[in-house]
């Protein structure tokens, strides 16, 4: 038998869940284009994919792995290049693309090999205990998990190969 004081607590506890779930956002899709734009470290890269046109694409359904450069390794490419990327959009875009693979990559899964880009040419992925590197780029692990993928920042820019 509930007593006046035990129906005064549950209506209480009531309340106080009611009133907290009401409070909960609700969970919203980061795709990795947002993981990017969210990250203080990689505001090049995001205003690259911004003129280069690719934020919808990263933002699809994917999968897509983005071996990401930090605005620290954007610093070290030579300013006539920038520029001159800046100018071609078709050279912007195949570089972009180079750093995006259409695979989840997880880095405790990866066995040393190529993987074929966005760009079509493929890089080389290594792993040695908990470094992981492609071509001859350093990633930070953990990786930053979107809904669509993965993002893993890395310390220089890579270079696709020339066109054929």
């Amino acid at each position: 038998m509930f007593t006046r004081r035990t129906l005064t607590q549950a209506l209480f506890v009531a309340a106080a869940v009611a009133a907290l779930a009401g409070c909960a956002t609700p969970t919203r899709s980061v795709s990795v284009a947002d993981t990017i734009a969210g990250q203080a470290e990689l505001t090049t890269l995001n205003s690259l994919i911004v003129k280069a046109g690719l934020s919808a694409a990263l933002g699809g359904a994917g999968p897509f792995t983005v071996f990401a450069p930090s605005n620290q390794a954007f610093a070290k490419v030579p300013a006539a290049a920038m520029d001159a990327l800046a100018k071609d959009p078709s050279k912007l875009t195949a570089l972009l693309s180079y750093h995006v693979v259409p695979v989840k990559v997880i880095a405790a899964d990866v066995k040393n090999g190529r993987t074929k880009t966005l760009n079509g040419a493929s890089v080389e992925l290594s792993k040695a205990g908990d470094f992981l590197t492609v071509e001859d780029a350093l990633a930070q692990t953990p990786a930053l998990s979107a809904t669509n993928g993965m993002v893993y920042i890395i310390d220089s820019v890579l270079t696709p190969p020339a066109a054929k």
